[in-house]
């Protein structure tokens, strides 16, 4: 057809933006003399938005709710249950179809295997033969028993006797034969209501036909309109990819630059930070040898003037002891007590003999003349500067890529225009169009065609509308005319003519009962089978499974659907799958799995991601061997700083005489205990001088022993931190010119297989931008391009016509007439025995008193 073929070829198109399967390589790192940094996954790829593909609004609503006539369709399939409960023979169908029953020929059913097909399909059928068989014999019958009636009433037989006899229960007969009557009545009255209710449904429902084909139509011109700008969007939307590619791509210094940077950093950074450590304990080493060098100073001039102080005090109190008051007996141990602790009034630390450092200090003076921080952090630059060097050295393979994705690009929309998709479009719209057209025109026949079928149904109940017009007639004239007192002979006229009525109904059921039960026992073998055969097995969708056996309609041809469409049968695709995924709304490119026509992926590995921009990518090199992380000046700075000779001082003689006290004896405690010695003295002159005396030691320890304890503790953290900075120093600056030599070592030698795997991961992440568009473009194929809910609309509308509409009907209709038709029988027999209550006899029974 027209329009599958479009549909296939502009799907085709859609085609080229697949998803893309492209090859990876890894790369082998060298060996170095520094470890290499640790493996890590590539960062995330970012991801990107590409909208929303343009969305087609179907109109269409395959849905049919029969309202109250519902419950008159299930009371009619329950019965055909009861007739025909076997399950759907899709095995027998298949073998009848495979060994083309309808061709075999007269001998040939002799098989065993056509005799038990045949067995099993008198098996399955033999519900509706019983009732076909009835309903036969039942139009055979009842002309034949009508026409015996008659001759028999001709004869007087039968009831044709104008004769009645009395009984004591006549009456009793009389009102059990009316009441039947008038219920058989009622329920040939529901029969026919239903019959009519089930033709004037039919009539209804073809404006509701008209609708679903206008909507149906409707949504083939939307599916049609709307396919092609859906796969425009999808076409277009490779800039989006293409621009963040670009973008990346102008930002390969921060982005491949920065991943280089990052990985090597661990390495690099850590050795310049101990470098840009020494450089600080550089210049805390000059502070504290200045401090050791002022401190120094300072001890040994205070302890020059302290030892001076301390002596001429001792001189003063020892001749204030010479005073002849201490000869006196109790004096005199108190005095030579004093005398006795003369001799502590003395110093005990001697800074005089401590080395100098003003040597080291020269030196460490020399080194800093040289600003090896400005030295290391060049190199922190110079390494920094890795993401701008990469963005250099890649100038021309970027500009490179830029033009291969414009190109893409160009081929992409290049494809997409080798297909007259315009041209297909308005031949599909065309052929729309003109079916519609055609469609339309047949709008009046049909219209005609359901008149007279109404008109036709409407006779049919109009015959048993006559009987029950006659037997009700006939029953309402009976009733009233009926008088007690009367007997059979003296009956009056109302009474007479309702049994002639009754009578009347009765021949006018023997002429037409039989002409219903044809047209019920036909409509029933058809509607009946139809519903079992077709509208029920397709409603729960076995009818697929029987179009869908493989081999089903030629020995060589696996499936029928693509050999159909596509002219290739052993492609997986069935008329259920097909429908499963339109009924879901999914894309016609997924449903007729159009992929088994085209290799999408050899496009796409040509054009979207190929190996050409592959290649371009991995030929990616960047030099790093211009980064130095420390000039010659820094390590030349850094031996002088080990060779200076801070390590070399004696820093235990330091220690030892910052360790000792200012003097031989605390000077407040020796002041306090002359105190208390001169308070046990008498009151007089040599008392107020020993008193004297103690203030000025007090006076000595605050105006100089406490300067020279702060001297000296300002030595002792000043050694102190010059001892622990010293500790090791050659070794200190040993490992830190190794360190900077293997991350030098790293750069220049190791960092290519760095280089390569960051250019592989930041490659990935651009692959990964393709790879979103690709898997974007397949998902959009497959659920939202094209999406081909029309074509499971237009099985569900034929559903719903056929069946819901039609057959439902059709079979409510020989449902209730049946009903009618069987209930006559019963109607003539009540009516015929009740007519001799209510005709005039001619003669009647005589009883003498």
């Amino acid at each position: 057809m027209l329009w599958t073929s479009w549909l296939v070829l502009l799907l085709c198109w859609g085609t080229t933006s697949g998803e893309q399967q492209a090859d990876e390589s890894d790369g082998t790192p060298a060996k170095a003399r520094a470890d290499p940094p640790r493996q890590r996954s590539p960062p995330p790829v970012e991801p990107l938005d590409f909208g929303f593909v343009p969305a087609a609004v179907y109109d269409t609503h395959a849905y049919y709710e029969p309202g109250p006539i519902g419950i008159l369709f299930h009371m009619v399939h329950a019965f055909l249950y009861a007739i025909q409960p076997n399950p759907f023979p899709k095995d027998m169908i298949v073998k009848v179809i495979q060994q083309n029953m309808g061709g075999i020929k007269i001998e040939e059913w002799r098989k065993p295997d056509n005799v038990v097909l045949l067995l099993q399909w008198i098996y399955y059928e033999v519900g509706f033969l019983t009732c076909a068989t009835i309903g036969i014999m039942f139009v055979v019958l009842i002309p034949i028993i009508g026409m015996c009636f008659c001759v028999c009433r001709c004869c007087e037989n039968c009831g044709g006797e104008m004769h009645q006899r009395q009984r004591k229960n006549a009456d009793c007969q009389r009102g059990f034969y009316t009441a039947s009557l008038v219920a058989t009545s009622i329920f040939i009255i529901l029969g026919v209501l239903i019959a009519y209710a089930a033709n004037h449904n039919v009539t209804i429902q073809i404006k509701s036909t008209r609708r679903l084909i206008n909507t149906n139509l409707r949504d083939l011109k939307t599916f049609a309109n709307n396919t092609p700008a859906q796969v425009e969007y999808l076409t277009a939307q490779y800039t989006t990819a293409k621009n963040k590619v670009l973008s990346d791509l102008d930002n390969i210094g921060p982005l491949l630059g920065g991943r280089i940077h990052s990985q090597l950093e661990k390495e690099v950074v850590p050795s310049l930070d101990t470098a840009l450590r020494m450089a600080g304990a550089m210049r805390e080493t000059k502070e504290a040898l200045e401090n050791v060098s002022s401190s120094l100073e300072v001890l040994q001039e205070e302890t020059a003037k302290l030892q001076a102080s301390l002596s001429g005090e001792r001189a003063s109190l020892s001749n204030t002891l010479s005073d002849p008051a201490c000869t006196n007996g109790a004096v005199s141990h108190t005095c030579n007590t004093i005398r006795s602790t003369l001799s502590q009034l003395g110093i005990n630390a001697d800074f005089s003999e401590l080395p100098d450092v003003s040597h080291a200090l020269a030196n460490v003076n020399t080194v800093l003349k040289t600003d090896l921080s400005n030295i290391v952090q060049k190199g922190y630059s110079s390494f920094n500067d890795t993401p701008k060097l990469v963005h250099e050295q890649t100038k021309n393979i970027v500009s490179g890529v830029k033009g291969m994705l414009d190109k893409i690009g160009t081929e992409i929309n290049s494809f997409s225009k080798m297909f007259p998709v315009e041209a297909s479009l308005v031949n599909f719209t065309i052929f729309l169009n003109q079916g519609q057209k055609n469609i339309e025109s047949y709008y009046p026949q049909v219209d005609q065609l359901d008149f007279y079928r109404w008109i036709g149904c409407v006779a049919a109940l109009c015959m048993v509308v006559l009987v029950l017009a006659f037997n009700t007639l006939g029953l309402l004239c009976g009733a009233c005319g009926y008088d007690k007192q009367a007997t059979p002979t003296t009956r009056g006229c109302l009474s007479n003519t309702g049994g002639n009525l009754l009578m009347a109904g009765v021949g006018f059921s023997f002429i037409f009962v039989w002409v219903l039960m044809a047209i019920v026992t036909t409509l029933f073998v058809v509607g009946g089978n139809v519903e079992k055969l077709i509208c029920e097995p397709l409603a729960n969708r076995q009818l697929f499974k029987i179009i869908d056996t493989p081999f089903l309609v030629h020995p060589a041809k696996k499936n029928f659907l693509p050999g159909m469409l596509f002219q290739n049968p052993n492609i997986d695709l069935t008329l259920g799958s097909l429908y499963r995924d339109c009924h879901e709304n999914n894309g016609l490119y997924h449903s007729l799995q159009l992929e088994t026509m085209f290799n999408i992926n050899s496009f796409l590995n040509r054009t979207v991601y190929n190996k050409d921009l592959a290649k371009v990518f991995e030929s990616v090199q960047v030099d790093l061997q211009d980064i130095m992380l420390l000039e010659q000046a820094g390590r030349d700075n850094l031996m002088n700083f080990a060779n200076s000779g801070v390590g070399e001082i004696d820093y235990e003689a330091y220690l030892a005489e910052v360790n000792k006290g200012v003097t031989l004896v605390d000077l407040l405690s020796f002041s306090t205990d002359l105190e208390a010695q001169a308070d046990q003295l008498p009151r007089g002159a040599l008392e107020n001088a020993l008193k004297g005396h103690a203030s000025s030691i007090r006076q000595i320890h605050r105006d100089q022993v406490v300067p020279i304890q702060q001297a000296m503790s300002t030595l002792s953290q000043s050694i102190k931190q010059l001892q622990r900075m010293s500790n090791n120093l050659p070794v200190k600056v040993t490992n830190i010119l190794s360190a900077i030599d293997a991350a030098e070592y790293l750069i220049t030698h190791n960092a290519s297989h760095v280089v390569k795997r960051e250019t592989k991961g930041y490659t990935q992440s651009l692959e990964g931008y393709f790879k979103q568009y690709t898997e974007w473009v397949k998902n959009s194929l497959t659920a939202e391009v094209a999406q081909c809910k029309p074509i499971s609309n237009i099985v569900d509308s034929m559903e719903i016509v056929a069946c819901s509409f039609i057959v439902d009907s059709v079979n409510t209709f020989w449902f209730g007439l049946g009903g009618c038709c069987i209930l006559l029988i019963p109607s003539i027999i009540f009516s015929v025995k009740l007519a001799k209550y209510y005709r005039r006899m001619d003669t009647e029974d005589v009883f003498e008193e």
